[in-house]
């Protein structure tokens, strides 16, 4: 499994709609889109009473994991169980699939089953929910807008209208009540690529001059409890 480097920004919708016109003409929309090239992402993540998870990501541990369940488009339907790593700056991820049913029952604490499951990163949920109580927490939404480019795999992303659900996990129930955890008119930019990020698109992205940030939609998230 190969790492990829990771860097986010917060901009202005409006240095992101010159960074977007630019980026057009070198790069690709993502093809799983709609038709306005945007998608709804919603995520649970886990973590436990003490905050492990949170405090590992705000204090800048350079080895840490973090679980979370998703789901794209309000299909709840499919979904995905990812485990994102950080090892000296570099990510790395692990998904599997799994259904709603299996995610209440995660939910309601009925993971016994887990253990013997077939799919490995089942198996290591349970070790974590059972050796540091991690549990899910909090919900995040976000509507997402992606660049690609082959050349270096680069994935440039830009997420705007991001919600929190504060303490509830009801991740499948369309109605759970979410709160905004951004200022009208920021976006949250990430730019991700494997070994190297193509010159082209270096100079694109120095349209602004905000610095890389250390921050996640999660620690935005947790920032209302």
């Amino acid at each position: 499994m190969n790492g990829r480097h990771e860097l986010k920004h917060e901009m202005t919708k409006a240095d992101c709609y010159l960074l977007k016109h630019k980026l057009q003409h070198v790069m690709s929309k993502d093809s799983h889109a709609g038709p306005d090239g945007k998608y709804f992402i919603r995520s649970i993540y886990f973590d436990n009473f003490s905050n492990k998870i949170l405090t590992e990501k705000k204090e800048g541990f350079y080895r840490r994991q973090k679980f979370r369940v998703r789901l794209y488009n309000h299909k709840f339907d499919y979904l995905n169980l990812e485990k994102k790593s950080k090892i000296n700056n570099m990510t790395y991820k692990e998904k599997c699939q799994i259904t709603p049913e299996e995610y209440e029952r995660i939910r309601l604490g009925d993971i016994d089953w887990l253990q013997a499951d077939e799919r490995k990163l089942l198996n290591e949920l349970h070790l974590h929910m059972t050796l540091y109580q991690i549990g899910p927490v909090s919900i995040i939404d976000y509507t997402r807008e992606v660049f690609i480019k082959e050349e270096g795999n680069v994935r440039i992303t830009f997420d705007s209208d991001v919600k929190t659900s504060f303490h509830n996990t009801d991740l499948l129930n369309p109605h759970t009540p979410m709160i905004d955890v951004l200022d009208y008119g920021t976006v949250i930019v990430e730019v991700k690529y494997d070994g190297f990020l193509p010159d082209v698109i270096k100079k694109l992205l120095q349209v602004s001059d905000r610095q890389a940030s250390a921050f996640s939609k999660y620690q935005l998230g947790r920032m209302f409890g």
